[in-house]
């Protein structure tokens, strides 16, 4: 069986609607899923991650990540919504092989109307296959950008274009959900 670790955005918790839609998308199709609180929200129940917080929490879902591997899953997948994401993909970048797979929600290319402040330097350096989910009104960077910016990573990209929503992937979550799952292709890799 496979699993896969779920995380949340700045904003939000393990609870989030997308993140509960994927759990049991994912669940229907013989995938543990596991949601889990990045440490800045086990800590505060609102508001956003400190800027020291960064690295803790990458370390909190690289506690959880060998927490899981001890089950012995066939492999362990990561994903996360905008900042939880942005964690995940940084945690791949610094430890190759700790998972097998990335899925990215809504990625922070750039805090809104910052273009050129992007947050893409660790992109080089993942070698874990990657599925983004990307709105095509989202602030934090375009379908055009976002496509720019995965060409820098050396390993399978792929990317799911929900067109019409922002940031937050519209409000359809479980059909969304299902589309995800559809794209991963759990029985086919």
């Amino acid at each position: 069986m496979n699993s896969l670790l779920l995380t949340h955005g700045a904003g939000s918790n393990r609870n989030a609607p997308l993140l509960v839609a994927l759990g049991n998308a994912f669940t229907e199709v013989g995938v543990e899923v596991v949601r889990y609180d990045l440490a800045f929200r086990q800590e505060r129940p609102k508001g956003p991650p400190r800027p020291g917080d960064a690295a803790r929490d990458r370390e909190g879902l690289r506690e959880q990540i060998l927490k899981m591997r001890e089950k012995r899953p066939e492999q362990i997948w990561l994903g996360g919504q905008s900042y939880g994401g942005r964690q995940s993909s940084m945690l791949a970048a610094e430890a190759p092989g700790l998972v097998d797979r990335l899925l990215l929600l809504s990625y922070p290319l750039h805090a809104p109307g910052k273009p050129e402040q992007l947050r893409t330097a660790h992109f080089p350096k993942l070698k874990t296959p990657v599925l983004f989910v990307h709105g095509s009104r989202d602030p934090f960077g375009t379908l055009e950008e976002m496509r720019s910016a995965i060409k820098l990573i050396p390993a399978p990209v792929e990317l799911l274009e929900v067109e019409g929503a922002g940031h937050d992937l519209g409000r359809n979550h479980a059909a969304l959900a299902q589309r995800i799952v559809d794209q991963w292709n759990i029985n086919g890799q």
